[in-house]
């Protein structure tokens, strides 16, 4: 009886374990067909408006200029990052990371509408002409941008080699809107270059392109054996650095880590998150290394500075960076070209996110500026990432996607080496004339 008590018991706790798990499955069954129906519904009204612009619309609409508009504007309205790349747009960014491409040398999101500067790339027409971090092109060959996408600007921007285009720009500090002439070129990107400052050696990193560790490798071997013995140290410059490829981002912390996190990646699941981690080997053995940002420092020489400045490896100073700390993806799509799409964000060894935020210096210097600037301070500031319209939020972001403290920097460097304030200070705490205290990881004095 004991026997068959105990079967009898076994069936019903089965059977209710049977019942508990069809109710679950009907709930999320009845959940994703609710979602899926409000989709559906959707794209219905979506057919619909098509449909009503094509058959009403004053002058017959390009119906593949009308889905590549929709497509861009859906990811417009994620973040600034994301984006719908056609073939010819692809086919310029696989030019473009592999260090040689044409146009006029900028970094460029879009803000309200028109183009924003991120940084204009080290000696490039865009650079010798002026244009700043922080920039407002308004307009393209006196054609407003209001109304075009970030990728239809840049198309505009480009066009064959020594044609200009001017640009009319708005900068902060300038009371009104004024015009650049700029002269189209081949852009090759060297994205690493260096010098010898007496005992010092000095690397300026411009950019994250296929070529920059290779690069950056062979002027570290190069400095060592120029300068020998009497090697203090390294400064490695990522001012006004864009940012770039992740993978280097990467490989470059790696070229000065012999081991530990360099970063963290999350995306939307927890499957998704991966950690990047360094390889036994410092290219440097283990020199002093400083390492110079400011407000135009984005993406990943944030990676790289964040990185160094938790493993204690390098002194960071300078400006709070930029603040873009999201990874975009690239998705090809066939022959319909790609999606640039934003899939997750990072963070640095020690887990501090950087999105809308930025990395803070440990020493603080301003660059100092020349008289004719000085009353005009503020046309040299960058905002940063926490400015930029429809960002992603930063994790200590409120509701209202403002904070004092992630309002950007100064992204002013001098074009002469003994005038750069950053630069000199730096040197000096490489040679031990200056050092790093609790008062000066607060606020540096440049004097």
């Amino acid at each position: 009886m004991r026997k068959s008590e105990y079967a009898l018991w076994t069936l019903l706790v089965l059977a209710v374990l049977a019942a508990g798990s069809t109710m679950v499955g009907l709930a999320r069954s009845e959940t994703a067909s609710a979602a899926n129906s409000e989709i559906y519904r959707q794209l219905d009204l979506f057919g619909e408006v098509l449909e009503r612009v094509r058959a009403d619309y004053v002058e017959k609409p390009e119906d593949a200029k009308l889905i590549e508009s929709a497509i861009n504007g859906m990811l417009m309205a994620l973040d600034p990052h994301s984006a719908y790349l056609n073939p010819k747009h692809f086919r310029d960014m696989q030019v473009q990371t592999r260090g040689e491409f044409g146009g006029l040398g900028i970094e460029v999101t879009m803000e309200n509408g028109v183009v924003k500067v991120v940084a204009p790339i080290e000696d490039t027409p865009a650079s010798k002409a002026g244009i700043q971090s922080g920039d407002l092109i308004t307009a393209l060959d006196k054609e407003q941008i209001q109304g075009l996408t970030l990728q239809e600007a840049v198309e505009k921007m480009r066009g064959p080699v020594n044609s200009a285009i001017t640009l009319t720009v708005v900068r902060k500090g300038v009371d009104d809107p004024f015009d650049v002439k700029v002269v189209r070129d081949v852009i090759h990107i060297n994205p690493v270059k260096y010098s010898v400052e007496n005992d010092v050696g000095y690397i300026r990193v411009t950019t994250f392109n296929e070529q920059t560790t290779a690069n950056l490798q062979k002027a570290i071997e190069d400095l060592k054996k120029e300068i020998g013995p009497k090697l203090k140290g390294f400064v490695i410059d990522l001012r006004n650095n864009p940012g770039g490829l992740l993978d280097q981002a990467i490989s470059v912390s790696d070229t000065f880590l012999d081991q530990g996190a360099i970063v963290l990646t999350k995306g939307r699941n927890l499957e998704e998150t991966q950690r990047s981690n360094a390889r036994p080997g410092d290219l440097t053995d283990g020199q002093k290394m400083v390492v110079l940002i400011n407000g135009g420092s984005a993406s990943a020489s944030e990676i790289v500075a964040g990185a160094l400045q938790d493993h204690h490896r390098a002194t960071i100073l300078g400006t709070r960076s930029f603040g873009k700390g999201s990874v975009q993806t690239i998705i090809p799509l066939g022959s319909n070209g790609a999606l640039r799409l934003t899939t997750a964000r990072y963070y640095t060894p020690s887990g501090r996110s950087i999105q809308a935020k930025g990395i803070e210096p440990e020493v603080v210097v301003e660059e100092e500026l020349p008289p004719d600037l000085k009353a005009k301070a503020d046309q040299q500031s960058t905002r940063g990432e926490a400015n930029l319209r429809g960002h992603l939020k930063g994790e200590d972001e409120d509701e209202g996607g403002k904070d004092e403290e992630e309002s950007g920097s100064s992204s002013y460097v001098a074009p002469e080496k003994d005038k750069d304030t950053q630069l000199q200070y730096a040197i000096e705490i490489l040679r031990g004339t200056k050092t790093v205290t609790t008062d000066t990881k607060k606020k540096a004095e440049a004097n």
